[in-house]
């Protein structure tokens, strides 16, 4: 208890720190306590449930995949969150830490992927805005074996936090021999793939796009602003990331300003804040997702 308490202690202080201070902080183990709910009888080609008290996590496999001459396998760590508890996406936001995925220790595997679905802007209770995930959230993994002729094995240490009224940092180990037998899990993998967002060039698509990208001055900070085109009903979410997790971009902001382009377009701003000591903004490669109810995209753009 006294090492959960510590662990507690310490995620509840990062929460009141800057953000760029809040990514060198390391989570803390604590014990895992049983979640009730969680599945007692495990599915072949799945891990046990690792759990805590109000999330659990696991390993699920899924079938061999070959395309292009390419080989890998497909699999995807599972978090399951009690209601209203919530994780957080690569980049957290304004405040939150990020999963931390070591796989030292698997056998037969020479590489590990990890694929993120379009997350959601949640309040992170003190006036800012975290992104993350709530509910039932699968994170696809694309393997490649060492050797595709023998069994491989995955071997997770698994770092996330949960988030409610208070933040609790968790640490999970994960088995998995992944099987060629009995993939239950299979619809669970591709709907997560389904969600992860497509990379597409600046100013490429139809429903979905963000036209462009472009540096204003004004204030204590430049700002950047950005044309992201969808259907004026549809509902629309942005999120930019810096070119390395030392940057903490702010989350772009709808605004108010009208488009000069076509009357789908919508413009989101940003102050380019955040950046770390000695950082210049032109020329910076930047990663924007955009997320509508049915459809996600990536672009990575530099700076003007």
């Amino acid at each position: 208890m006294s090492v959960a308490r510590v662990a507690r202690f310490a995620l509840d202080t990062a929460a009141m720190m800057p953000h760029a201070t809040r990514l060198g902080l390391t989570i803390a183990t604590i014990a895992l306590a049983g979640m009730s709910g969680t599945p007692a009888v495990q599915a072949q080609n799945t891990s046990a449930w690792a759990a805590e008290a109000h999330a659990a996590a696991r390993l699920i496999g899924g079938a061999a995949q070959k395309s292009d001459g390419a080989q890998w396998l497909r699999a995807g760590v599972e978090i399951r969150l009690d209601p209203g508890w919530k994780t957080y996406w690569r980049y957290p936001g304004d405040s939150g830490v990020p999963p931390t995925f070591d796989f030292a220790g698997s056998a037969n595997v020479k590489s590990v992927t990890v694929l993120w679905p379009a997350p959601e802007r949640f309040a992170d209770g003190g006036g800012g805005h975290s992104i993350g995930y709530h509910g039932d959230v699968v994170l696809p993994l694309r393997i490649t074996a060492g050797d595709p002729t023998r069994t491989s094995a995955l071997h997770l240490k698994l770092g996330y936090a949960v988030c409610g009224n208070v933040c609790i940092p968790v640490e999970a180990s994960l088995d998995l021999k992944l099987s060629a037998d009995d993939h239950a899990d299979e619809p669970a993998l591709l709907a997560a793939e389904a969600r992860v967002p497509r990379r597409v060039a600046l100013g490429a698509g139809a429903r979905l796009a963000i036209r462009s990208v472009r540096r204003e001055a004004g204030g204590a900070h430049e700002h950047v602003v950005v044309e992201v085109a969808a259907p004026e009903t549809t509902a629309v979410e942005l999120f930019v990331e810096g070119p390395t997790p030392a940057w903490a971009l702010p989350l772009p902001e709808p605004s108010e300003a009208k488009a000069a382009a076509a009357p789908r377009t919508r413009l989101f701003t940003f102050d380019l804040d955040g950046l770390p000591p000695g950082a210049q903004p032109k020329g910076a490669a930047l990663t924007f997702t955009a997320v509508s109810p049915s459809d996600a995209i990536e672009v990575t753009t530099h700076l003007d």
